[in-house]
Parts: structure tokens; C-alpha cells; sequence
């Protein structure tokens, strides 16, 4: 195969990778990583693989073993919620937390297929929800890696024995526990829930309700649309809170500097997301945080603000900056 067909060949698999690895890491910027180093190995020794297996099947093999040397001796990636119980909207914000602590956010169009069949649609969004990842957290490497392979890649027990240089047995065992795992984390397997990768009208209505409040910062019209347990989190700090009363508190006080922010749309972790800009002295907006919403039921149950823009906003295409008078 020539140098050039290999590469069109190999980067065809690169969303997909992307997708793996991020489940396996919770970064975008690891995944990235993860992926490029995994090419880069795949090339190398593409003249030695000879087709005994899938090209898929070894890229995801070189894939899970770049992730598993990557994980050692890492500590686990949360979010503020599996951390330390809600705080309040009078205490304190405390120091931010460095970037490894967080799991952090990925855009959909890096890792969702908009040829996916409906059924693997769902399972592959899923499969990247915040929650879920973080649940993948707390798994063993090697059990994380059994997990995804079975539950959200759909492979055959031998297939994964096969690609961990394991037995059969040892990988229904590793999946059994790492179901247990996840149970007492709350968090459903992949694609259990059902739900529509669409947004349905009421989604609609409720996001475009949702910017509304938000853009007027009419606090008591936002928090009609959030459900009254949702937990609103701000990484890289540690406090998070739950309820009306304290999200509306916040944002009424040491929020307040985001009246008059504007909102552009985007999408993470399969779900709505929103780069959040606030006002300039100059009358232009200026990147500050990415949003993104969990909706259940039609309520908002979650809202997550993450303040590194200067990273996140690049990722997700945003712009740098809204000039004076000017939106996408």
C-alpha cells in the first residue's frame, strides 16, 4: 500500500479512535493525543501487520494499549459533584483545581458520526455523556478498557480476550465487575436509557427558553426551566451546587458579572452546549465559559460551566471574540 493511500486509509479511523480513547482518558486533548500516537504507531509497523486481523480491529488494539500506558499511576479524572458534597451560594469558591483533575469536555462532531445507524447513534451518545465518563473513572485501566469494548463497541468476549492478551473467562469477569462498579455510581450502561439522539420541538423550545432567560439574566424566569434538584458545577473549582435557591443565590451574586452575556450554540458530550461570552468595556464579548446543559424529562437537570475558554473555545471552534453589535 502506498505511503499516501495508507494515510487516506488510517485517518478514516481517526473519529472513532477519537471516541475510544476519550471514554478511555476523559480529555479531548489526551484523546487527541492518544489517537496521533496510535497513527503514528500504526504506520511505522503497518509493513508487519500482513492483515492477520481487521485494520480496524489492530488500530483499536494499538489505541487501548497507548491508553493503558497513559493511565499508569494516574489518578482518576471527576467532576465537582464526585468530589465533596454541594456547597452553598454564600460559601466560599476556593482555588481552582489543576485541568487533571477534571474530566473534561469533547465536541460531538469529534467523535459522533452523522452516518451512524439510530441504534448506534444512541449508544455512541451515550457513551460520551459526562456522567458516563466520569462513572468510567472510577473502573481499574483494564476493566475500563473491557467495558467500552463489550458494552459501547459491541465486540464479542473472544474479540477483547484477544486484544488484551487475556482469556475469555478473565474478560467476562473483568465486565461483571465492572458493571458492579458503575451500578453503585448510579450510572446506566451505554445506551440503556434509551433516548433519542434527535432534539424533538420541546427540546427545542426549552434551550431556546433557556438562552432567552439567560441572555436577559431574568434569574427567576431561568430557574422555572431547571429541575428543582439539578447541580450546577464550575470547574476547575471544587464547589458545586444543587436547588433553585442556591443556583438562583449564585448567580444573582458572585455571578452577577454574567448579566448581559450572549450565548452561541454548540454541542458536547452529546448534549446541547454553549460558548458563553461576557460584555467588554468596548461593547464586544469576550470568551469566558463553556456551558453545557444535562436535560432529562424536559427540565434542565444539570449546568455545567467551564471556565477554561481559552483552551475550550479553539477546541470547539468558537470564536476568539463577538465584536461590538456582531453574533454568529
Amino acid at each position: 500500500m502506498g505511503e499516501q493511500r495508507l494515510d487516506e486509509t488510517l485517518e478514516q479511523h481517526r473519529g472513532e479512535l477519537t471516541g475510544h480513547c476519550y471514554r478511555m482518558l476523559g480529555s479531548a486533548f489526551e484523546a487527541d493525543d492518544a489517537v496521533q500516537e496510535t497513527l503514528v504507531r500504526a504506520w511505522k509497523a503497518h509493513d508487519r501487520f500482513e492483515g492477520r486481523s481487521a485494520l480496524r480491529s489492530w488500530l483499536y488494539r494499538i489505541a487501548t494499549n497507548v491508553c493503558l500506558d497513559m493511565l499508569q499511576g494516574r489518578q482518576r479524572r471527576a467532576r465537582p459533584v464526585d468530589l465533596a458534597p454541594a456547597g452553598t451560594c454564600a460559601g466560599p469558591l476556593g482555588a481552582p483545581l489543576p485541568e487533571s483533575a477534571w474530566v473534561q469536555p469533547i465536541p460531538d462532531e469529534r467523535v459522533l458520526s452523522p452516518e451512524a445507524d439510530p441504534a448506534e447513534a444512541v449508544v455512541s451518545r451515550e457513551s460520551i455523556r459526562l456522567a458516563f465518563i466520569a462513572a468510567l473513572q472510577f473502573l481499574p485501566p483494564r476493566q475500563r478498557a473491557v467495558l467500552i469494548l463489550r458494552e459501547v463497541l459491541r465486540w464479542k468476549a473472544a474479540e477483547v480476550a484477544e486484544l488484551l492478551d487475556t482469556s475469555v473467562p478473565s474478560v467476562n469477569s473483568a465486565l461483571q465487575r465492572a458493571r458492579a462498579t458503575l451500578a453503585e455510581h448510579g450510572a446506566e450502561a451505554a445506551g440503556a436509557s434509551g433516548r433519542s439522539p434527535d432534539m424533538d420541538e420541546e427540546h427545542k423550545e426549552l434551550l431556546a427558553k433557556y438562552v432567552d432567560t439567560f441572555e436577559r439574566y431574568d434569574i427567576g424566569a431561568l430557574v422555572t426551566l431547571v429541575r428543582d434538584d439539578a447541580a450546577m458545577t464550575m470547574p476547575p473549582f471544587e464547589l458545586w451546587l444543587r436547588g433553585h435557591e442556591d443556583i438562583a443565590g449564585w448567580m444573582l451574586g458572585t455571578g452577577e458579572k454574567c448579566r448581559g452575556s450572549l450565548l452561541v450554540p454548540t454541542a458536547a458530550n452529546g448534549a446541547p452546549a454553549f460558548g458563553h461570552y461576557h460584555p467588554a468595556e468596548d461593547g464586544g464579548h469576550d470568551p469566558w465559559a463553556l456551558q453545557i446543559l444535562d436535560i432529562e424529562d424536559g427540565a434542565i437537570t444539570g449546568l455545567h460551566f467551564y471556565l477554561d475558554a481559552q483552551n475550550l473555545f479553539p477546541l470547539f471552534g468558537l470564536p476568539p471574540r463577538l465584536e461590538p453589535g456582531s453574533r454568529p
